[in-house]
């Protein structure tokens, strides 16, 4: 069964608004966590998107997969820095991550219009 990546990526976002109307304090310190994380320093943001990516196939989150696919294109990966990434997932993840690595090549292939 296809997934629908863009749509789970944007239920990540809609999860994510709903649960900040819910649990302001929490969410903010968790958004806060993010933009620090994410920002550009000695690995750029594509870098660090491209671990969070890495890091969704290996413990098989869909929705991660969604969000950070998305992200890691508007970061402006190239398919192939995606696929050598996923090598690495699967390498660190073992079968599992053979899994999540084809479905995560899927939400960047989806997301990037390939």
């Amino acid at each position: 069964m296809s997934k629908d990546y863009a749509r789970i990526a944007a239920d990540v976002e809609t999860g994510s608004e709903r649960l900040a109307e819910a649990i302001p304090d929490a969410m903010a310190g968790f958004m806060a966590l993010g933009s620090a994380a994410h920002q550009a320093g000695s690995l750029s943001p594509k870098t660090k998107e491209l671990i969070a990516l890495a890091i969704a196939i290996a413990v098989h989150c869909d929705g991660c997969i969604g969000y950070h696919a998305k992200a890691v294109h508007e970061a402006g990966a190239s398919r192939d820095e995606v696929a050598e990434m996923i090598a690495v997932a699967i390498q660190m993840g073992g079968g599992p991550s053979v899994v999540y690595g084809g479905d995560a090549l899927k939400a960047f292939d989806s997301l990037a219009g390939s």
